[in-house]
């Protein structure tokens, strides 16, 4: 990256730019309080350090050795402070401040009437953010794959269910884009894009959707690593798209553990990507878990945690849901939850305004 000088002219500033572009390389400028700090994205092999480093109105080039360096603490530090954390706006919602912030809705949109009386009992309990899949991943081809797959005039109504179920009840609405023929449609109806485990190493799929400019959820692979995670982020961010929520969901649990739960929710893993990122870290206890007798449990550890918020499966008959109804909590249990984290959530923080003092 090339730090430039507190002085440093708009002129000097997009020299440098240009420098960068001639050597077959992107710039991603990012202007802080006291100065300008340009990251190159490419093979930096081609570049020679010293030629931007002797540049008018560059302070320093050096190299940044973590492979997410646009997601970086590192990076970040230099324009915005050591410690400090994005917060992402959807709406009048803000993910990653002062609050925890909790998505919520069935798994799968099975009809409009489900959506809408799951939708006014999330927003009674106290949810941000209503979830809901219309394109579902799913391990078998013989299991429902969500009312996306019966082609696109199916796609585009069950969409404009959730978009009109977020107006109705004031919520900005979250779906998961499973391929890339799905990316333009889908962003027509809602506010925030999700990128399932399954697809975390979709270049492609990350690529497109972070030229939508919409914020966009990435969940963490169940088989990777945390370097792994961040370091495919770090496309998305590579495209010009800071608006990145990352979330845990849980990973491949060792020996016999599947018998237990359907995942191990990695908890520790929150902590430590926030020591790396300054990008804000959800949890999806439902996924983690895939028990609905955990779920209150494992959401008030998360938040204690220090997640930004939860992503939580609701359903009213759980029994009944078409996608994943052993992990699926009722609006009543949400309300327990939410209530319960946002406690917790108090707590901590007065802990951390006490140790401060």
């Amino acid at each position: 990256m090339i730090i430039m000088k507190a002085d440093a002219t708009e002129e000097q500033i997009e020299k440098v730019v240009e420098e960068i572009k001639k050597c077959g390389l992107r710039a991603d400028v990012s202007t802080g309080a006291y100065r300008t700090v340009i990251g190159l994205v490419g093979d930096e092999g081609k570049v020679s350090f010293d030629h931007f480093a002797v540049l008018p109105g560059v302070k320093e080039a050096m190299r940044v050795e973590i492979p997410y360096k646009l997601i970086s603490r590192e990076y970040s530090k230099l324009f915005e402070g050591a410690g400090e954390s994005m917060v992402i706006k959807v709406g009048s919602i803000a993910i990653g401040g002062d609050e925890p912030i909790f998505i919520a809705g069935p798994c799968a949109v099975e009809s409009k009437e489900q959506l809408f009386r799951i939708a006014e009992g999330i927003k009674k309990a106290g949810a941000h953010i209503l979830r809901g899949g219309i394109f579902k991943p799913r391990s078998s081809v013989h299991s429902f794959q969500g009312l996306g797959a019966g082609g696109q005039d199916e796609a585009r109504e069950a969409l404009s269910w959730l978009g009109e179920a977020g107006r109705k009840f004031d919520m900005p609405v979250i779906t998961e884009v499973r391929g890339e023929t799905q990316v333009d449609l889908v962003s027509e109806y809602v506010d925030i894009l999700q990128i399932g485990a399954r697809n975390m190493y979709d270049q492609d799929l990350l690529t497109k959707m972070a030229k939508k400019g919409k914020p966009i959820l990435f969940k963490r692979h169940f088989g990777a690593g945390i370097e792994e995670f961040l370091s495919f982020a770090e496309y998305i961010a590579a495209e010009g798209n800071k608006d990145i929520i990352l979330c845990e969901r849980g990973i491949l649990p060792v020996g016999k553990g599947k018998n237990y739960t359907r995942y191990t929710l990695d908890l520790a893993a929150i902590p430590a990507i926030q020591k790396e990122t300054y990008l804000p870290v959800m949890a999806d206890p439902s996924h983690g878990t895939g028990r609905r007798d955990l779920i209150f449990s494992m959401s008030c550890a998360a938040i204690a945690a220090g997640a930004s918020g939860l992503m939580v499966e609701v359903h009213y008959d759980p029994a009944e849901a078409l996608v994943d109804g052993p992990q699926a909590i009722t609006p009543d249990e949400l309300k327990e939850v939410i209530d319960a984290c946002q406690r917790i959530h108090q707590l901590v923080a007065s802990g951390k305004a006490d140790e401060k003092g």
